[in-house]
């Protein structure tokens, strides 16, 4: 893909408006994850070190339009030790911006225009500033003012992390070391038809698992209890075996589950073979012999994609059994030079992130919806407005 980006951009003196994602995990006002900050600080480093003025454009949760200090990106600026501007429109601070100075604007979102993509908001957003750039893959999905409005209106490049996204996805749709097996987890079927389409063409195994496995498992005439699945989805479900058949594509189930009587995090784990699921039985994580096979298959596999717990990571330790498996086994033998892996979605980085082997995965993608699209073939408007 032929992306206009910063390499060779001369930017000293010039007002950049810089869109990065910085929709973080705040709990107390604090910030828990910083990875999608970490990953945005090589274009921001670049950009300083070339002498541009920047502003750097964000959004925090869903205020809906409204100023909601709530969602404030006061902590992001705290943490990143930068002024924050209480007006994402306010241009003020310009006059007294010099060459490598950074500043934050206030959470985009709080303005209805944004969402709305809207041409007099964008307008005024894009008013003052000599260069735009995209840097926030995980947003680039949406149509937004700050991803395409702005950058209809100004000259406009891709960051490096964005552009590093694209690469490294590229790659592995296009020329992926094979067998290919992977992994999709989460809650529903519904939100996911496309991707599990698109990687029943392109991968060699087709591991589905949490909900969605559940879901599968219905659809196949599998017990299920009383847990999360999505009985409407029954007929799409068994399309994508389909599919997946008429494509050479092995689709592994769930073989068993780890289930409770009720769906808390301090809830007793059971692990039952589907046949043996009670009609009471609340299906929470991958069983034991569904996760032996999984890990099974990431030994014998050479490209890995990754997305979506097969279970309530989060719960740890009863019910992170799965996905921390999948997951250290991905890190091990990417660590032995023996697979490429590629992992994606916020809940499944937090996997990584929480057992430790984050740093060990070749590529860790800041998207989640844009990581997903993106494999399944859609055109990204924040991206394709940058094509050069």
């Amino acid at each position: 893909m032929n992306l206009r980006t910063i390499e060779n951009l001369d930017v000293r003196g010039k007002y950049v408006l810089l869109r990065d994602d910085f929709n973080v995990q705040i709990v107390d006002g604090k910030i828990t994850d910083a990875f999608r900050i970490e990953q945005s600080m090589p274009t921001i480093n670049a950009l300083r070190a070339g002498g541009a003025r920047i502003a750097i454009c964000a959004h925090l949760g869903r205020p809906r339009g409204e100023r909601n200090m709530e969602y404030s990106l006061s902590p992001v600026a705290e943490y990143m030790k930068i002024p924050l501007v209480a007006d994402c429109l306010d241009k003020n601070f310009m006059k007294n911006m010099h060459d490598g100075d950074v500043v934050l604007l206030e959470n985009v979102r709080f303005y209805a225009g944004e969402e709305k993509n809207d041409a007099e908001f964008s307008r005024q957003l894009a008013d003052g500033f000599d260069i735009f750039v995209n840097d926030a893959f995980a947003v680039s999905h949406r149509a937004h003012a700050s991803t395409v409005g702005v950058a209809k209106i100004l000259p406009s490049y891709a960051g490096l992390l964005l552009a590093s996204e694209i690469e490294n996805l590229t790659n592995v749709m296009e020329n992926p070391a094979r067998p290919l097996l992977a992994i999709v987890g989460g809650s529903k079927v519904s939100t996911k038809i496309g991707v599990l389409r698109a990687l029943a063409k392109l991968a060699d195994t087709l591991i589905i698992g949490g909900a969605l496995g559940t879901t599968f498992n219905y659809a196949m005439g599998g017990r299920v209890g009383n847990s999360l699945f999505e009985a409407d989805q029954k007929q799409n479900a068994l399309d994508i075996l389909e599919y997946a058949r008429q494509n050479n594509c092995r689709v592994l189930l769930p073989l068993d589950k780890g289930v409770a009587k009720e769906f808390t995090a301090t809830a007793p784990r059971t692990n039952k073979d589907f046949t043996e699921i009670a009609d009471d039985d609340v299906i929470i994580d991958a069983g034991i012999a569904t996760t032996e096979r999984d890990v099974s298959e990431i030994r014998g596999a050479s490209t890995v994609i990754w997305n979506g717990t097969v279970g309530m990571a989060e719960w740890q330790p009863t019910w992170s059994y799965g996905s921390f498996a999948i997951a250290r086994a991905i890190a091990e033998q990417t660590r032995a030079g023996k697979l490429v892996s590629i992992v994606g979605g916020g809940d499944t980085v937090a996997a990584l992130q929480a057992c430790g082997v984050k740093d060990d995965i070749t590529y860790v993608s800041t998207g989640g919806g844009a990581f997903l699209e993106f494999i399944e073939g859609r055109d990204l408007p924040g991206i394709s407005v940058l094509r050069g």
